[in-house]
């Protein structure tokens, strides 16, 4: 069997049988179907025709904003937690979505899909990993939104939560707008940012990306029952696809390609923290401490 097929019937057989699998268990099996159903269409409607992830972004901020919605419809009680966890994900989803789409207008195409498009079950296998993630990464909120526990009086994790959630929000705007100006002054051209959250951490967005879900996590917690605490899935699955999976490891990769041979670019990495800001700066590049730490 080609190694391509292979691969893609085993990442949509595994991502369906995780998604109804933990959906079931959390209640929330005809969110994940829909969750699964938009992915398909968009798949079948443009993305295998055009063989084109121009919309693959824009798809995951559309089901996150239809789970929220159908949450919402099918829930009987719209308590102050329920509609500021719901607020939380609309929020973000649309900041992150209107971001990533607008960056791929501008770019053209996501060079991370190439090898993934060689077939097209393999090319379907990552729209259903998306409709996994958005089930996921939003279940803490869901399972809040559609359960009547929901709406009981609010305690000190809510606040404690929703501030959480905020430091992230702003950590990731933040950190996405300094790249965004680094980028558009054409003296940046060919470099790498060094400055603002870029100096404390090397991926300083995914640090508020990972804060803000583990903030929702918190604030649902006094919800949780039996099973639901698998929700705490969510900062962990957004933990492993940063780092493990589409983002750490492709932008370093490309990062290597571009200024592995550039000393200041291994001095960034050695003194740098991946994920978690260092509580001070770490110390600028000296060519001459480097060539004493190699030699």
């Amino acid at each position: 069997m080609d190694p391509d097929l292979r691969i893609g019937i085993l990442s949509n057989c595994i991502g369906v049988a995780l998604l109804f699998g933990v959906a079931s268990a959390m209640h929330l099996t005809l969110l994940a179907a829909v969750a699964l159903a938009i992915n398909w269409v968009v798949f079948v409607v443009h993305a295998m025709p055009q063989n084109s992830e121009k919309f693959f972004d824009a798809t995951g901020s559309i089901t996150y904003l239809c789970l929220v919605g159908f949450a919402l419809a099918s829930s009987h009680t719209h308590g102050v937690r329920q509609i500021v966890d719901a607020l939380l994900v609309t929020m973000w989803c649309m900041r992150l979505g209107s971001f990533l789409l607008a960056r791929i207008l501008r770019d053209g195409k996501d060079s991370r899909f190439d090898e993934l498009k060689k077939t097209n079950v393999r090319f379907l296998g990552i729209w259903t990993i998306q409709s996994v993630w958005c089930s996921f990464v939003a279940s803490p909120a869901l399972v809040v939104i559609t359960s009547s526990v929901g709406a009981t009086a609010l305690a000190p994790l809510d606040f404690v939560g929703w501030g959480m959630w905020l430091m992230g929000f702003v950590f990731e705007v933040v950190a996405d707008k300094q790249k965004e100006w680094f980028r558009d002054d054409p003296g940046n051209k060919g470099r790498f940012i060094t400055s603002g959250l870029w100096a404390y951490s090397r991926h300083p967005n995914y640090f508020g990306e990972i804060t803000m879900w583990v903030g929702v996590c918190i604030s649902s917690s006094g919800c949780f029952h039996g099973f639901e605490w698998l929700a705490w899935l969510s900062p962990l699955t957004t933990w492993v696809l940063l780092l493990k999976v589409s983002g750490v490891p492709a932008l370093e990769a490309k990062g290597q390609q571009t200024w592995g041979e550039d000393p200041a670019y291994n001095w960034y990495l050695e003194h740098t923290p991946c994920i978690i800001p260092a509580t001070k700066r770490p110390p600028a590049f000296q060519a001459t401490d480097y060539v004493a730490i190699v030699a």
